[in-house]
């Protein structure tokens, strides 16, 4: 938790105080059955197809991970890419070089993006950089632009922000 809350994530806490192997650690933690958690979501496939906007994941997870979760929730096409921890060299959400690094990575400015969380501290830095923010299912809403009480409810809130462009 030291390190979750310091660095954003336990892997960076652990490669700036310990020595840790990046890659031995994201397998290891990644290596679940997703199964057991997850499983198909129709509604969620037809709310993103609804959504006419390029759809990229931004995760402090692989993109092999964040590719096994797409795909058991069955949205996997739905996804122009990941941008993964290794993608900006480690450096995880929240630290705003990470939101930088995602911009050049996919050719955008912040303004031009819909940045979607269930964290609020992982929406501020791309709030910073202009992004509109949408946090999901969070009691704290005074700092982003949008709240909604499911992912489910994000395809009208971005209808209406494309509809009021």
């Amino acid at each position: 938790m030291h390190y979750y809350l310091k660095y954003g994530t336990s892997l960076r806490g652990l490669m700036a105080e310990e020595t840790v192997d990046a890659e031995d650690y994201l397998e290891f933690v990644h290596n679940i059955d997703l199964n057991g958690y997850i499983g198909p979501n129709p509604e969620l496939d037809r709310m993103l197809r609804r959504i006419a906007l390029d759809k990229i994941i931004f995760t402090n997870s692989t993109q092999e991970h964040a590719r096994r979760v797409l795909d058991v929730l069955g949205v996997g096409d739905r996804f122009r890419f990941v941008v993964d921890i290794r993608a900006v060299d480690y450096i995880s959400k929240p630290d705003p070089r990470a939101y930088r690094r995602l911009l050049d990575l996919i050719g955008a400015a912040g303004d031009e993006c819909i940045l979607v969380e269930d964290n609020p501290r992982n929406l501020l830095p791309g709030k910073a950089l202009g992004m509109t923010t949408i946090l999901v299912d969070h009691g704290e809403c005074s700092e982003v632009d949008y709240c909604v009480k499911d992912i489910l409810s994000v395809g009208g809130v971005v209808a209406r922000i494309v509809d009021s462009q």
